[in-house]
């Protein structure tokens, strides 16, 4: 599984994600500091990259495009050093592998880890 790291994670995630077997990029080094979220979404669709994420925006882009890509993690927590994290992130990684594979929203915070399958349908 390929992740794309967002700018507002740090650039070590590539490397603990890489020591798990994750072929891992950090945005940095293919985009502009400065891309919009959506420019980021779709340079992950084109390039089957899963996105880690810590910004909630990319799951609304998720609902309002009703998408079934790429496929997002979120990381909801207060410090998301991966020294602090990273671990329970990278347990969850590999048991959703599977759904992240067919699109996933995957949310990772300190008390519990939920996977919603896409696409992000309102419930009637």
């Amino acid at each position: 599984m390929k992740l794309l790291v967002d700018m507002n994670l740090s650039p070590r995630w590539v490397g603990l994600l890489a020591s798990e077997g994750f072929d891992a990029l950090h945005w940095s080094t293919v985009g502009a500091k400065n891309a919009s979220d959506s420019a980021i979404m779709a340079y992950a669709l084109a390039n089957e990259f899963v996105v880690l994420t810590h910004d909630l925006d990319f799951s609304a882009i998720l609902a309002a495009n009703k998408g079934r890509k790429p496929s997002v993690v979120q990381i909801r927590a207060v410090d998301v050093n991966p020294d602090v994290i990273g671990r329970q992130v990278l347990v969850a990684l590999h048991q959703m592998e599977a759904e992240l594979t067919e699109g996933a929203l995957l949310t990772v915070d300190p008390k519990r880890t939920r996977v919603r399958v896409l696409p992000l349908l309102r419930k009637q």
